[in-house]
């Protein structure tokens, strides 16, 4: 199944909802329909049965981080989530370079592509949504300077005597 193929068998509730615009989100979630036959394969084979299922989990995590942090109030919180997806789509790409002896040439290679472009998609969103951070300006604090001290001066309490013990 290719990736316009699939898209037309998303349902309406996934599709409907703003997340659905999310290009990164779209190809997080393909990826990881994608992975389940993947990771079916895998698990037949004993040497790559663990792998199989790090390889799902760690894919099915990228769509699902982009889920919550796009449901987060801040740009700050969201660009956490989103390097939480980073760093699930670079896990996923390791697990799918080390699946190369089971899946096919071909599988391996898309797999890698998909998970690289989605790395990047990632690269380019978190910092901006760090910088749409609501900024406050810094409060200027002012002393009047009556009330300044002269820092080579001594204070009044290095001149008063220290009470014996």
């Amino acid at each position: 199944m290719n990736y316009q193929e699939w898209l037309a068998t998303v349902p309406a509730e996934i599709t409907a909802d703003s997340l659905w615009k999310m290009e990164a989100y779209r190809l997080g979630l393909f990826l990881s329909d994608l992975a389940w036959h993947d990771a079916t394969k895998l698990i037949q084979d004993k040497r790559t049965q663990d792998l199989s299922g790090q390889l799902f989990r760690s894919v099915g995590s990228i769509s699902a981080n982009l889920a919550e942090g796009y449901s987060r109030g801040t740009g700050r919180d969201r660009s956490r989530f989103y390097e939480y997806a980073l760093g699930s789509a670079r896990e996923a790409r390791d697990w799918y370079y080390k699946a190369r002896y089971v899946l096919t040439d071909t599988v391996t290679n898309h797999r890698t592509r998909l998970t690289t472009q989605l790395i990047r998609l990632l690269l380019a969103m978190i910092p901006q949504q760090r910088e749409s951070v609501l900024k406050e300006n810094s409060p200027e604090y002012r002393i009047p300077s009556s009330d300044r001290i002269d820092p080579g001066a001594p204070t009044a309490w290095m001149l008063e005597e220290m009470p014996m013990p």
